[in-house]
């Protein structure tokens, strides 16, 4: 008889993430990204400390995107490394469903504590994307166990961004994000975006530009209140390049929605954890929303996670509102994830015990005064501010949208700044511990980029 005995497995060879020997570009097929033009023109991250990626040819970058608007307690934070790996050795994964474990609690109580009153439901996803799609079926249920058996439609905004799922991509309103991706949710509407009489070059929050969350009414006298489930929106638009909303643009929505009653939700995927110097933009704005979602800065970028936060009255209607058993028939296998709640709990103690939204809110006079300094420079056509985010509009080429700014990106990258474009639109969003010589240094090496570009 063959012996059972196993030999002990070979230890596993430690990984070297700064080597380039045996990477092989060919299988990984990238997101957002023009592979042809990549793989013939690699421009790769090894490493990152602090404010600074790390190319493989040994380069330091300064990070003026905050990785993807994600990473804002700045890069390899010991006191977020040191708590995922020990949640990796403790408890490498638990499930959520019928089970649970301690940080997933922790974390959940902890997101509570910083969202606006009322708002301390949290259901744990693991992006914005999911986030998104969450919250719309959070809503239908809420409707749902309410009898408003015929509430399902679903009202986004033009050029707005909420992930790539289904859900998300059809309350978007990003043209190419939609076109090639026929089959999206049915009985969706859209207002129109913030930006069609915007003010070019308007420091902060736009003034009232005509009556556009009055759109909103006009939704309603078409479909029927009693269609309408949930109207989305970011509060600042951002992936579609930094779109700050009008002043009272967001209140009058919130007036609208409670009239009609129809759910609203806020995205704050980019804005949430400090972007606009509070812990959200409903804070900032003072609007609160009937659910929030958030990602990205969650967990610093550091473990994929996001949360959507409902208030007290959507969570408890749908829970008590539900036949005995399983209220709410959703979720993910990694919802309350142990390692990426480790991670959160440690980034929202950073930025409790460092002071990052403060240091945020401080540095945002600065950040505009920088950014507005530009719009003397060839090509610049609008400059975009609010907190820590700006957006920088560049003049198109004849026929070829995208290409101006996309030569800024890469220039950007090979003097040694990360910025982010989209369209013809550069969109800054710093990590929170940003200095103010640090800014000036971004908007200094964007200006000789900016002077330099044809």
């Amino acid at each position: 008889m063959a012996s059972q005995t196993q030999s002990p497995a070979a230890a596993p060879a430690s990984i070297d993430f700064a080597s380039m020997d045996g990477v092989d570009l060919d299988h990984f097929w990238m997101p957002f990204t023009n592979n042809r033009f990549f793989k013939q023109n690699p421009r790769l991250f090894v490493a990152a400390s602090d404010m600074h990626y790390t190319t493989a040819d040994g380069r330091q970058v300064l990070d003026a995107t905050a990785g993807l608007w994600c990473v804002n307690a700045g890069h390899g934070r010991a006191a977020i490394t040191d708590a995922v790996t020990r949640a990796a050795q403790t408890l490498d994964f638990a499930p959520t469903f019928q089970l649970g474990h301690p940080l997933a609690f922790r974390l959940a109580s902890d997101v509570a504590r910083i969202m606006p009153a009322g708002m301390d439901r949290v259901f744990f996803t693991n992006s914005g994307s999911e986030s998104a799609d969450t919250a719309l079926k959070m809503a239908l249920a809420y409707h749902h166990a309410r009898g408003d058996h015929t509430r399902f439609r679903l009202i986004g905004r033009q050029r707005g961004y909420h992930g790539t799922n289904f859900g998300g991509l059809s309350v978007g309103g990003i043209g190419g994000n939609r076109r090639r991706f026929v089959s999206q949710v049915w009985g969706v509407d859209h207002l129109s975006h913030t930006h069609g009489q915007a003010v070019r070059f308007c420091r902060g929050m736009q003034p009232g530009n005509g009556a556009l969350a009055e759109e909103l009414e006009e939704l309603v006298a078409l479909h029927g209140a009693e269609t309408i489930a949930a109207v989305i929106v970011e509060p600042v638009a951002g992936s579609t390049g930094v779109l700050v909303p009008p002043q009272g643009y967001l209140q009058a929505l919130r007036d609208i929605t409670r009239k009609h009653g129809i759910l609203l939700i806020f995205d704050e995927v980019i804005t949430g954890f400090g972007r606009l110097g509070k812990a959200t933009a409903a804070e900032y704005f003072g609007v609160t929303p009937d659910i929030i979602t958030t990602a990205k800065g969650l967990t610093n970028g550091t473990v994929p996670m996001g949360a959507v936060i409902a208030s007290r009255e959507v969570h408890d209607t749908v829970v008590n509102g539900s036949p005995e058993g399983i209220e709410f028939f959703h979720g993910y296998t990694y919802s309350g994830h142990p390692v990426a709640a480790a991670a959160g709990l440690a980034t929202l103690g950073l930025y409790r015990d460092e002071g990052l939204f403060e240091n945020a809110d401080v540095l945002a006079a600065h950040w505009e005064a920088a950014a507005h300094a530009l719009a003397d420079c060839p090509h610049v056509i609008d400059v975009r501010n609010l907190g820590l985010v700006a957006g920088i509009e560049l003049a198109p080429r004849d026929g070829k949208v995208g290409a101006r700014a996309m030569e800024a990106f890469h220039r950007a990258f090979d003097a040694g700044l990360l910025i982010r474009v989209t369209g013809d639109i550069i969109a800054l969003s710093p990590p929170l511990m940003i200095s103010a010589a640090q800014i000036d240094t971004i908007f200094g090496m964007l200006r000789e980029i900016l002077v330099d570009l044809a």
